[in-house]
């Protein structure tokens, strides 16, 4: 009996009963298992891309998380079978096609496409779930698509109002929310551009500036939280497993942490990242075919709590014509203090 056999023609299925919101989870989860092995399925990185899912809106990712999480521990103790067959049979209707799409997503390589290795078992779900090749090729194009569409936006938000600054009547910018302002750093002579929103603004301009403040305001339940695991581990999952795995890794896939450190003694303890960004700059240049391709990027990321607010000040050193990086401590160094330089010139309300 092959490994496929074992998901989808086992006679068992689980006594665990699944909403039919968890099912579509759990087909994520058995294709996830079915393609590499339990252990090396990471329950919040499934619960990111399930998070994108409407059938998902109204769950928090700690929500999700909790649910790939149990869904695991019944494929540990159960098989991978019986999960799906409860699945399947908790499946309604109208989530059907999610469940297929949440299979496909699963499977996607770097390319976003299925590998041929990968077809058989895409094959087999297809069949399991009794779709038609018609209805299953739109599912394929349907995710495909969305994936490219999201890759072309600016990962920077897109939907960020955007105001090119014209003059110096107004030297500060203010959060909305009136918990900061800070002195804008970009010159207009040179393109400076403002990009905010609630929760967020970047200030870029047409020589390599990327200066960006994210902001959230600081639940009081959080202290808890806090309390219990230590300001540097509480801070280190906010910025790396949480904003960096969403804002670049899903956008960037070969980014990766190059660098970390706890400043203690900095803004009451603060925790700085160095991101290396393969092609993840937000500065592109022309091709000699007409286009556009991004540039190698380091991002740096600092975070940090304020009064009733949780920080991210982030700078990026995108290489240009060529130019190659210092050593990753030269870089890490030279973005911090970039960063630093900047924060100074914040006024917290």
């Amino acid at each position: 009996m092959t490994k496929h056999d074992k998901i989808f023609n086992s006679p068992k299925t689980s006594e665990e009963s699944l909403s039919p919101e968890e099912a579509v989870a759990a087909i994520a989860a058995v294709t996830a298992i079915a393609d590499s092995s339990i252990e090396d399925v990471d329950a919040e990185s499934l619960a990111v891309i399930l998070w994108e899912f409407e059938v998902f809106e109204e769950y928090s990712e700690d929500e999700i998380t909790e649910i790939v999480d149990r869904l695991i521990g019944i494929a540990e103790e159960e098989g991978i079978g019986p999960l799906f067959n409860a699945a399947k049979v908790s499946l309604s209707d109208e989530l059907v096609l999610d469940g297929f799409a949440a299979g496909v997503i699963v499977l996607l390589d770097d390319e976003l496409a299925i590998p041929k290795q990968k077809q058989a078992y895409l094959k087999k779900l297809q069949t399991a779930l009794e779709l038609e090749d018609e209805e299953a090729e739109e599912i394929i194009k349907e995710v495909i698509a969305a994936f490219k569409e999201a890759e072309e936006e600016e990962y920077e938000d897109d939907e960020d109002e955007t105001v090119v600054i014209e003059d110096y009547t107004q030297q500060t910018y203010q959060s909305p929310l009136g918990n900061f302002t800070v002195t804008i750093p970009v010159d207009p002579q040179q393109g400076g551009r403002i990009q905010s929103q609630e929760g967020v603004v970047g200030f870029s301009d047409d020589i390599g500036t990327l200066l960006r403040i994210d902001y959230y305001p600081f639940p009081p339940e959080q202290l808890e939280e806090l309390e219990s695991v230590g300001q540097e581990e509480y801070l280190q999952t906010i910025l790396v497993d949480k904003y960096i795995s969403q804002a670049i890794f899903a956008n960037v896939p070969d980014a990766s942490v190059e660098y970390a450190e706890y400043l203690e003694d900095t803004l009451a303890g603060a925790y700085y990242v160095l991101v290396d960004m393969p092609k993840g700059s937000t500065i592109s240049k022309q091709e000699n075919n007409g286009t556009a391709m991004r540039l190698d990027a380091y991002r740096g990321l600092l975070t940090f709590i304020n009064g009733e607010f949780l920080y991210i000040v982030s700078s990026q050193h995108s290489f240009l014509n060529g130019e190659t990086p210092d050593s990753v401590e030269e870089e890490a160094e030279d973005i911090k203090d970039n960063i630093l330089e900047f924060v100074e010139t914040i006024e917290f309300t």
